[in-house]
């Protein structure tokens, strides 16, 4: 029942115990409420009622890991809340997809300090739940999707648009705490409008593997309308999208994958063939599929265990795209092929925020579609690597928050 704010009558005299467990009431209370004014000069709040005030600190809860290992390291606990610079805005995060790069960054990459504790997590949908004194182009409240990108804003490839050439360029969830969080503070030029057409899980399956995809195949190959594409590891979250775009071109989708089931699913999104890889060498049956020919592009993300097969897939004039190497990086390349065929061997990382622009445009007009494998809530992320690392799904893996 609704009181309007007063106390009940005390049943006894009032102690000096009374007086500081009502302080502390009313701490929490203030901590829940939504203020929609500028508040001590500096920052909006919005729906920060999940936090928690220990201290005199904010705290919220978060997957961390306090040193590099299996998925065991992954606790769920509280963190603070992240202090926001004048131009970084908080948000309320809804959803957070995962990716194999937050496998690598919890185990651990050679010759990358990541600062510890950390937070992974670079696929974010969510709410702008606190904007700093510059911010101008969010507002409180609003539905947001990040881009995972970060760079420093001022150096000659991030003026140019380039801020995936940017030398201090990381990802949320690399080097910068990410979204495995109930809050991730982000540049406000990281925020994006929402496709309101799909739901917090699906949003957050676009950023990450959309923009690699794109900037893999247009920006580095300039993919040219029907073109013959491979797309190895068509069941991950960059396979899957790669599928979509080198159609949405109009090319000839030849796919690969380890199981029949994914083989269907990625006819579902729009191969043309695939290759069992299991039970064929993509080498041989690329021939067969092209008359020996070959194809124009290949999508390469696999690493080792696949290059040589790639790179023999290739036709005379033929472009390899790279941007990882999960089965490893000491690939070896036969120049005499090289030349001779003519072939080109591009590396690819990220991609440009227009490029993200162009992506989410794409999505919200239904053109290209996110791909959810499966939905673990934030609480049992450690479950979610395992699986991830599993390779079962086909598609993107989500946390929701």
């Amino acid at each position: 029942m609704d009181n309007r704010g007063q106390r009940p009558a005390l049943s006894r005299a009032p102690h000096a115990h009374d007086f500081f467990k009502d302080i502390h009431e009313l701490r929490l209370r203030l901590a829940a409420v939504s203020v929609n004014e500028r508040t001590d000069g500096h920052v909006f709040r919005f729906e920060l009622g999940l936090r928690r005030c220990v201290c005199g600190e904010f705290l919220v809860k978060a997957i961390v890991f306090e040193m590099h290992g299996g998925p065991e390291v992954l606790k769920y606990t509280d963190a603070p809340e992240p202090q926001l610079g004048a131009r970084d805005v908080l948000v309320r995060v809804r959803a957070c997809a995962l990716n194999h790069l937050d496998l690598w960054v919890r185990g651990g990459l050679p010759g990358v300090p990541i600062p510890l504790p950390h937070i992974p997590g670079s696929d974010i949908s969510g709410e702008v739940a606190k904007v700093g004194t510059e911010v101008k182009r969010v507002s409180l409240g609003q539905k947001v999707l990040l881009a995972p990108g970060v760079g420093c804003g001022r150096c000659a490839m991030c003026l140019a648009g380039q801020d995936n050439k940017c030398p201090e360029f990381s990802n949320l969830g690399y080097i910068l705490d990410g979204g495995c969080a109930e809050f991730v503070r982000c540049p406000e030029v990281n925020c994006f409008p929402y496709p309101e057409k799909l739901n917090w899980e699906e949003a957050a399956a676009v950023p990450l593997v959309f923009q690699t995809a794109w900037h893999m195949l247009i920006g580095r190959a300039q993919l040219q309308p029907g073109e013959q594409v491979l797309v190895l590891g068509a069941g991950s979250g960059v396979g899957s999208a790669a599928i979509q775009i080198a159609k949405f071109f109009s090319c000839r989708v030849i796919a690969t994958a380890g199981s029949e089931e994914k083989l269907a699913k990625a006819k579902e999104f729009g191969a043309d063939e695939t290759i069992h890889h299991h039970k064929e060498k993509i080498r041989d049956a690329v021939r067969k599929l092209t008359a020996k020919r070959g194809v124009d592009v290949v999508f390469e993300h696999v690493g080792t265990a696949t290059w040589d097969d790639s790179f023999a897939s290739l036709s005379p004039g033929g472009r390899l795209v790279t941007c990882g190497a999960t089965t490893g990086f000491d690939a070896k390349i036969d120049l005499r092929f090289l030349f001779v065929k003519q072939l080109s061997v591009l590396g690819s990382y990220m991609g440009s925020k227009d490029e993200f622009a162009t992506v989410l445009k794409l999505v919200a007009a239904g053109k290209l579609k996110p791909v959810v494998d499966r939905i673990f809530p934030l609480a049992e992320c450690g479950a979610a690597h395992e699986y991830l690392e599993s390779g079962a799904q086909f598609g993107k893996v989500v946390l929701t928050v």
